[in-house]
């Protein structure tokens, strides 16, 4: 899947959590990617992210953060 999908995907689920503030968005945001996004989408976000993120919301960002550790 191409990074700019993954990146409107992403930013949909953040604009979606960003209600719960920024204390609890991004971890209600990682834990729907570790439920619902297939581990080759987590791959290629984290690649993505790791690469600048460019166009990433910035509660996003801090969700790959918390992903990170989920993915070894």
């Amino acid at each position: 899947m191409q990074a700019e999908k993954l990146v409107y995907m992403a930013n949909q689920i953040a604009a979606f959590f960003k209600a719960q503030g920024e204390a609890k968005a991004p971890a209600g945001i990682a834990d729907h990617m570790a439920k619902f996004w297939d581990p080759r989408m987590r791959k290629a976000i984290l690649a993505h992210e790791a690469t600048g993120g460019e166009g990433l919301d910035p509660l996003a960002l801090k969700a790959l953060d918390l992903l990170k550790p989920k993915q070894a």
